[in-house]
């Protein structure tokens, strides 16, 4: 809050407004203050003070000789010698208030447009993570497949000395290893959780935060059980589109 010394004392209010107003990020308040002077009956010239400051101008002017004599514009500028009535400081104030509450309600209205849009930036890229859900849901069958097709290939000289037994049970492992069900279950969750929360009319910025933790580690995690190119790929690109979505929400309340 940056106010002229003469205003400091309006700031308790003013941060009172912008606060019940704003509820995340940083804000600069400025306000500029300049008197205009009326040359109506509200300003009276101080004689006095103008008669004591032409005596002090000739008595240099007496001792130093040859210098230039004061202009009435001089005279005008000089402390005290224009004399106004004080500034109502409850009228400026609430004058100030208003102000503040017109710059607010732009400031609102135009987060307010800003914020629609980023809407609609973060639910396509929630429709994008879902797309990528159902693309590694159906490659899990594939991969499964083909760790068996080539556990067979590496068997095939020694089958008969392998218990078939065995090599099942190294296909249970290997699925149990690469099981990712549970992480996509919880990136629709937390999706879902997040097309909830954009829609809330109270601030949602800190939860929307802590959202893209929790998506981003579930991404992380399908990616370290990935064994096929296609989940590794997906996992990369959830990660890439949560980051987007977390770059948007810093941005919102």
């Amino acid at each position: 809050m940056r106010l002229p010394d003469e205003q400091r004392s309006f700031e308790p209010k003013f941060r009172e407004t912008i606060n019940a107003r704003l509820k995340r990020g940083r804000i600069d308040a400025v306000l500029r203050f300049r008197a205009t002077e009326r040359m109506d009956d509200s300003v009276q010239l101080d004689e006095a003070a103008v008669a004591r400051l032409v005596d002090i101008a000739g008595r240099v002017q007496g001792a130093f000789g040859d210098l230039a004599g004061l202009r009435t514009v001089d005279v005008l500028r000089w402390p005290g010698v224009l004399i106004t009535e004080d500034v109502d400081t409850d009228s400026l104030a609430a004058n100030a208030l208003t102000l503040l509450n017109t710059t607010l309600d732009e400031l609102c209205a135009s987060r307010r447009r800003e914020g629609g849009q980023l809407k609609q930036a973060i639910l396509q890229r929630l429709d994008s993570i879902d797309e990528i859900v159902t693309r590694v849901r159906q490659c899990l069958p594939d991969a499964t497949d083909a760790f068996r097709k080539r556990l067979d290939e590496r068997l095939i000289e020694i089958r008969d000395k392998v218990d078939p037994t065995r090599v099942e049970q190294e296909v249970v492992l290997f699925m149990q290893r690469t099981d990712v069900d549970e992480e996509l279950d919880r990136l629709v969750v937390h999706v879902n959780e997040v097309r909830r929360v954009v829609d809330e009319s109270h601030p949602v910025g800190r939860r929307l935060d802590f959202m893209m933790q929790e998506l981003n580690r579930e991404a992380n995690t399908l990616g370290s059980k990935a064994v096929d190119s296609r989940v590794t790929a997906a996992s990369v690109d959830l990660k890439v589109l949560v980051e987007q979505i977390r770059e948007q929400v810093q941005n919102i309340e």
